[in-house]
């Protein structure tokens, strides 16, 4: 997918597509039993897009009987891994014959550059579902070392009930890296997107359906983390619940499922991850273009953002020359357009957020050297220029807190040693880079490092056959790969005496 036509191509794409603000319960669209509904936003222009539907636990306890009476009837739990594996797979087709139609859904409801929905959101949701489809069937049991009179058998079996929560800065990724694992081993699914940006996860649940779902498989439950998320974390015939987030939300669902059926609960939360170059980096042009990129794309709305840039003193005013001029490549513009790289931020709120950092670290004493500033290349949209910090202490708000945005701390270290103890002096530990042409020392400090996700010499690497999730704060279980199946099954040991 490379084709991402023109500002008016999409422009015009537009006024053709229906929005569609309704849940999806057993297999049909549904108003919330409320009838109560609230605005869906862009943030493009401050534009209405649509209502949409605000469920509740009303709702809830709906969609789970429905997912309850789905997983016990076996039409889906008891299906063949191979014909899971076929439904899963034209799901996937129908995504990709949908892909501009989700990839304008997911600009509008967010704000991201359209080149990156259609290029990256869209595709890495197929690669998601397509490879963990073609593993369906390739997830064997085991045979424990047994006695020749005993046979110790250990078999996965579907949890039954998953409720997802998803986050709003990669609405269709995340929610991929959740239900396909789930739905590829027997279970139903109860997703609830973001009130940030719901209508891609509805029109994903209605392809499903197309795809040969079954009703009462697949649902999705829009609406507001205090009422439709806790009511799902709370519920008492939920089995599971995964979630995407900030790590105050995280803890808290955790609390609920204490509070209620000890639920398993899997979590990816904040982040603050370091992006650490040493004076030997192999091509520090090539660095300095990655340290822009990790924390611009996407707004800076990415939980293993390289909001933490290390650099050794000893290049550091080189170095900075080339990321400040990396930086100023990364311009906000229509999100529409597709030659525009930075869009808008998710809402107000967001905004206002990434613009109190800011004005934080400044006042703070950090050196504002690029941005900082609120811009406007569409009127009554959500734009902040991408900012970058020197100076900066770790002690300061703008190196602690997850921003998410545009926000880049800059921090210098003397040696390899206090490098490592700035990078690990956080509460999180989602995602790590070191840039060095010593061996040695790449292998050492990657091993150092308390995070989940290690890159050398590059930023955001890996694929879906390596397993993502944190160390601390940024939260526990791992998406992507065969791990990701743990997540969505019980281990059961049978042992039987011949």
């Amino acid at each position: 997918m490379t084709n991402v036509q023109s500002l008016e191509y999409w422009t015009a794409l537009k006024e053709q597509i229906t929005m569609e603000g309704r849940a999806f319960i057993n297999g049909q669209l549904v108003d919330a039993q409320s009838r109560d509904t609230f605005d869906c936003i862009s943030p493009i222009d401050n534009g209405l897009l649509c209502k949409v539907a605000s469920c509740d636990d009303v709702d809830a306890n709906i969609a789970v009987s429905a997912a309850r009476a789905a997983f016990n009837s076996g039409e889906w739990s008891n299906k063949a891994p191979a014909e899971r594996k076929k439904v899963l797979q034209a799901f996937a087709d129908l995504i990709e014959a949908n892909a501009e139609e989700l990839a304008l859904l997911e600009t509008l409801d967010m704000g991201k550059p359209i080149n990156d929905s259609f290029n990256v959101d869209v595709n890495a949701t197929l690669r998601a579902l397509r490879w963990t489809a073609e593993a369906t069937d390739k997830i064997y049991d085991e045979i424990a070392p047994t006695p020749h009179n005993e046979l110790g058998m250990v078999t996965r079996e579907a949890v039954g009930v998953v409720a997802a929560i998803v986050p709003w800065n990669f609405p269709m990724i995340m929610a991929t890296w959740k239900y396909a694992p789930a739905l590829a081993m027997g279970n139903s699914v109860i997703l609830k997107p973001s009130e940030k940006s719901p209508l891609t996860a509805i029109k994903l649940a209605q392809l499903a359906k197309e795809a040969g779902i079954p009703d009462g498989v697949f649902n999705v439950l829009p609406g507001f983390g205090h009422t439709v998320g806790k009511a799902l974390a709370l519920h008492m015939d939920v089995d599971t619940l995964v979630f995407t987030g900030s790590t105050g939300v995280a803890k808290q669902l955790m609390v609920f499922a204490g509070q209620s059926n000890m639920k398993r609960v899997w979590t990816e939360a904040g982040g603050k991850s370091p992006n650490v170059v040493f004076a030997d980096a192999p091509d520090l042009d090539a660095a300095a273009e990655a340290a822009a990129s990790a924390i611009c794309f996407n707004q800076g709305e990415v939980c293993t953002a390289g909001s933490r840039l290390l650099v050794e003193d000893s290049i550091a005013d080189a170095f900075m020359e080339k990321v400040r001029a990396a930086v100023k490549n990364w311009k906000p513009g229509n999100p529409l357009d597709p030659e525009t790289n930075v869009g808008a931020i998710v809402d107000e709120t967001q905004l206002e957020r990434v613009l109190g950092y800011i004005e934080k670290g400044q006042s703070q004493g950090a050196k504002l050297t690029v941005g900082g500033s609120k811009v406007a290349p569409v009127s009554g949209g959500m734009y902040v220029e991408p900012t970058v910090f020197e100076n900066v202490d770790s002690t300061m708000a703008i190196a602690e807190e997850e921003i998410f945005g545009p926000v880049l701390s800059v921090i210098r270290f003397k040696d390899e040693e206090q490098a490592l103890k700035i990078a690990n002096d956080s509460v999180y530990g989602l995602a790590a880079a070191v840039w060095t042409s010593n061996l040695s020392r790449a292998h050492r400090f990657a091993k150092g490092l308390k995070a989940g996700s290690v890159w050398v010499n590059q930023y955001d690497g890996g694929d879906m056959t390596a397993p993502f999730g944190g160390y601390k704060q940024s939260g526990n279980g791992r998406d992507k790969s065969l791990h990701a199946f743990d997540k969505y099954s019980e281990i059961k040991a049978t042992w039987i005496k011949l």
